[in-house]
């Protein structure tokens, strides 16, 4: 399966198409969602209102969980905004698959590419340290995230931002692609078998999809938690 993205370019400088536009739709879906949910907000809510408050509280309960309860406020917005695109981005993947003749994909989730969660891993590794310099100052943000306990453990800490990002991007990337695989390889059956394989190719289809749908949402919990967890690591001060 040598699946290929349609590219474009402005200038010198070359896109993935598919990937920019996936992201796109992926943002305009929580936008829309957001608003749906958040129209006509009362003092008693119901039906959709306790929907958006309960995705509040848990993104919320995610920073609290691996922050002090002094920053919950600061970082409430950007945990829900990050998990919900996250979770938009995972779930995608599976509405449809749009491939032309020329293995060329049209649609797809964008965490199934590297260079998506890969992005999204480095913008915590930098945001994690600029938050870090600004509340310490240049040097004491050294000290705090390089040399405590002890300075010989600058080598160790260096490398661990570096796999603290990878980690944290090829895990999500990995498990979303590899669903999609999957999904591909199922319809494939009925190319190849024939109608034959449609009792065998439905089913599996609609089990992975349910799977697919509950890896999508822990993988959103995971990256945000661990997101909170690099940044709460860098922001306090080491003992």
């Amino acid at each position: 399966m040598d699946e290929k993205s349609w590219v474009f370019h402005i200038g010198p400088i070359w896109f993935d198409g598919t990937v920019t536009t996936m992201i796109l739709l992926t943002c305009l879906i929580v936008f829309l969602l957001v608003f749906f949910f958040t129209r006509n907000l009362q003092m008693k809510p119901t039906g959709k209102q306790n929907a958006i408050e309960w995705l509040i509280d848990f993104t919320s309960g995610i920073v609290s969980d691996n922050m002090p309860r002094k920053e919950v406020q600061n970082f409430s917005l950007l945990s829900f905004t990050l998990f919900l695109f996250i979770f938009v981005a995972n779930q995608i993947g599976l509405v449809t698959k749009i491939v032309t003749p020329n293995e060329v994909s049209l649609w797809k989730s964008p965490t199934a590419d590297p260079f998506v969660t890969m992005g999204l891993a480095m913008m915590v590794l930098v945001l994690s340290n600029l938050l870090a310099s600004e509340r310490f100052g240049l040097a004491g943000y050294v000290k705090n995230s390089f040399l405590s306990p002890m300075p010989m453990l600058l080598p160790i800490k260096i490398m661990e931002e570096f796999t603290n990002v990878i980690t944290l991007g090829l895990r999500l990337y990995g498990n979303i692609y590899a669903g999609e695989v999957l999904l591909t390889l199922i319809a494939s059956m009925v190319t190849s078998l024939g109608w034959i394989a449609i009792p065998i190719a439905i089913p599996l289809e609609m089990i992975w999809i349910a799977f697919s749908l509950f890896i999508g949402s822990i993988q959103a919990f995971v990256f945000t938690t661990l997101s909170m967890v690099y940044i709460g690591h860098q922001i306090e001060v080491e003992e």
